[in-house]
């Protein structure tokens, strides 16, 4: 993608200072116009034809909408700061067009307290980029044994609680955390994983493993905890989101789950709709995830969930890893890619997204999800918050892992061609990305 090394000289912003971005395409609230936005301090306060201003944003043949909003992102700090920090994420983030990401739990130490909830926030306000909400652990420690202290996290701020990278392996607990959610009115995010089954497995359980001699991951094993969560959401009436599925049977599940009225959402990464276990056949760690990559038929329902509504959001996973961790045998390698500033063109290249498709997928859906739609995904309309994301579908670039802005270089999309980029990025009404390259 385009090169991210240099930053674009613009006008210096002051209090008072009206940004105009001129000549796009506004998608908002399921309609297109082709109108400019005007923007002083941090608001819009005015959207029509001809506008002038001190700084312009050309948006000609883009289109503009409310900023993007990732439900998973992994920033690794605190503990993990030589693969990803807060500061070097947020950035990554808003190159791909991102006003807010919610923020993984499993660092270390976890984000089971308040204390540390508020450590990840406050680097995020500190970065300045994107907004950085915190999710909470299900579990203490995230260890499957004991459940997190929900009210007092929810009184911090936090919307969204998941173990990610562990599924909550007893049943009885899952159904007490659905229970507390509901009547404190939060929101769990399964990651679909029965671990019995997974034991020693590093890629999908298929032909590919067979003939690689490698330990297979079965898809049941997303599927048999799906079910299970599904039928205790029926129980407990306590909505539930679940987390990157990767399999046909997820997706049959989720969209039979919504013909019965149950309040469940599900999100789709990047990885899932465009790459298949085939890509592991060389033992590259690059293309090792959790969940693993699947197979072409896999890809094939997850895009009809995405087209048909069963998928809610696409939602980055990203996951930074050093080179040298990277650099391990497939078995010992840790699983995880980078996401966040490839997710809208790698997404729109398989898929051949519309305009109101990617609003709804990368901003209206997430936002909601992640209890922050008063907030974020707002209308392009007067008085309205000013986190926008300018961005097209149409310009084709190739993607580099020399321009990724993460400390990690993980990318599995090196040397791919695609179609669609994101131009400019405001956040507070301050533009931290113009022209595909970061102000600050």
């Amino acid at each position: 993608m385009t090169s991210h090394s240099s930053r674009a000289p613009i006008a210096q912003t002051s209090p008072g200072s009206r940004i105009v971005i001129s000549g796009g395409t506004v998608v908002s609230g399921g309609t297109e116009s082709r109108v400019d936005v005007a923007v002083v301090d941090g608001v819009i306060v005015e959207v029509g034809t001809s506008l002038s201003g001190d700084i312009s944003l050309d948006a000609t043949d883009s289109y503009v909408s409310s900023g993007f909003v990732d439900l998973h992102t992994h920033l690794r700090e605190p503990g993990r700061e030589e693969a990803e920090t807060i500061e070097t994420g947020s950035r990554a983030a808003a190159l791909g067009g991102y006003t807010a990401v919610v923020a993984m739990p499993n660092t270390d130490p976890a984000q089971d307290s308040v204390a540390v909830v508020e450590f990840v926030r406050n680097a995020g306000k500190r970065a300045g980029l994107c907004d950085v909400f915190p999710s909470g652990c299900i579990t203490v420690g995230r260890h499957g044994e004991q459940l997190a202290p929900y009210a007092q996290l929810s009184r911090a701020g936090v919307h969204l609680f998941t173990d990610d990278g562990n599924g909550v392996q007893d049943p009885l607990l899952m159904r007490r955390a659905l229970e507390y959610s509901r009547d404190l009115n939060i929101v769990l995010a399964q990651h679909c994983e029965v671990s019995r089954l997974t034991e020693g497995a590093v890629m999908h359980e298929g032909e590919c493993c067979t003939h690689m001699g490698v330990p297979g991951w079965p898809a049941l094993a997303e599927e048999l905890m799906l079910y299970r969560d599904i039928e205790l959401v029926r129980v407990t009436g306590a909505p539930m989101h679940f987390l990157h599925l990767s399999t046909a049977g997820s997706v049959e599940l989720v969209r039979s789950a919504k013909r019965d009225g149950l309040p469940v959402t599900a999100e789709v990464t990047p990885h899932h709709l465009s790459l298949t276990d085939e890509h592991l056949t060389g033992f590259d760690p690059l293309f090792k995830v959790n969940p693993p990559l699947r197979t072409r038929e896999d890809i094939d329902a997850l895009i009809e969930g995405v087209r048909d509504g069963t998928i809610d959001a696409v939602a980055t996973d990203h996951a930074p890893h050093t080179d040298h961790t990277k650099q391990m045998p497939l078995d010992q390698a840790p699983p995880g890619m980078l996401g966040l500033q490839t997710a809208l063109a790698v997404t729109n290249t398989v898929i051949g997204l519309s305009p109101t498709q990617v609003v709804d997928l990368f901003s209206v859906n997430p936002a909601r999800i992640a209890g922050i739609a008063d907030q974020h995904a707002r209308p392009i309309a007067v008085g309205e918050p000013a986190h926008i994301a300018v961005w097209d579908l149409a310009t084709t670039t190739e993607i580099s892992r020399n321009d990724m802005v993460s400390k990690s270089r993980n990318t599995p999309y090196h040397g791919m061609t695609v179609r669609g980029r994101v131009r400019h990025t405001m956040f507070g009404g301050e533009i931290v990305v113009q022209e595909g390259k970061a102000q600050k």
